[in-house]
């Protein structure tokens, strides 16, 4: 077999990897590490509700929300009822969604995110898509990077079964918006600029499906 082939299989055994977490984890792929949260020193409740079973701390949930936090107390309780539910890799899966989700929003085809979106969500990003090409403007959009994912308040439902985590992220992308004859009448292709967006997941309790979905959008 010759190294080529060899170098093939390799790489599509890796896509076929990536897709399989893609829809698992929210569309997980690598990306930017996490930036570390510094714990918050607790006054009241010891440091002994977030120990694990092996001893010690949780540092899954304390690495990324302030210890002691409501975030932090509600993802205790959400990683005990749901033991296969890790903070670190919902970020990375909530990282890659909002990057698939942004650049298919911005390119006017929500075709490939429909899973990992609300019809609410869909119906609010369809109609500005709309809005766009009654217009006659395209708009031409590359994401530069992740500059920031950050968990800032979960939400447990018991009343309707939902848990709910939201983020706030920061990006770098490029977007410029052109007219019918080909004119940028908005954006700048070679400049970069910082975006900022509070996106909420959501998910039913002990669901068999894995996938969260965006439900709702805010800056």
């Amino acid at each position: 077999m010759g190294s080529s082939l060899v170098s093939l299989l390799v790489l599509a055994g890796i896509a076929i990897f990536l897709v399989l977490r893609l829809r698992n984890i929210l569309g997980t792929r690598d990306g930017f590490e996490q930036p570390r949260v510094d714990p918050i020193a607790e006054t009241q409740t010891p440091k002994r509700q977030f120990e694990v079973i092996e001893g010690g701390v949780d540092h899954d949930i304390i690495d990324n929300v302030p210890e002691g936090s409501r975030a932090a107390n509600n993802l205790l309780v959400l990683k005990r009822n749901e033991p296969d539910f890790t903070v670190t890799e919902f970020l990375t899966g909530a990282s890659a969604a909002y990057e698939m989700i942004l650049m298919a929003f911005e390119n006017g085809d929500l075709s490939a995110v429909s899973d990992f979106i609300s019809d609410d969500v869909e119906e609010a990003f369809q109609s500005v898509i709309d809005n766009r090409k009654e217009a006659g403007l395209t708009v031409e959009a590359q994401f530069i990077g992740l500059h920031e994912s950050q968990i800032i308040d979960v939400d447990l439902d018991e009343a309707a079964r939902e848990e709910e985590i939201k983020l706030r992220f920061v990006s770098e992308v490029t977007s410029v918006a052109r007219d019918a004859a080909g004119e940028i009448v908005e954006g700048d292709p070679n400049k970069v600029k910082r975006q900022k967006d509070i996106w909420t997941f959501a998910r039913e309790m002990g669901s068999n499906d894995p996938n969260w979905q965006l439900v709702a959008t805010g800056a």
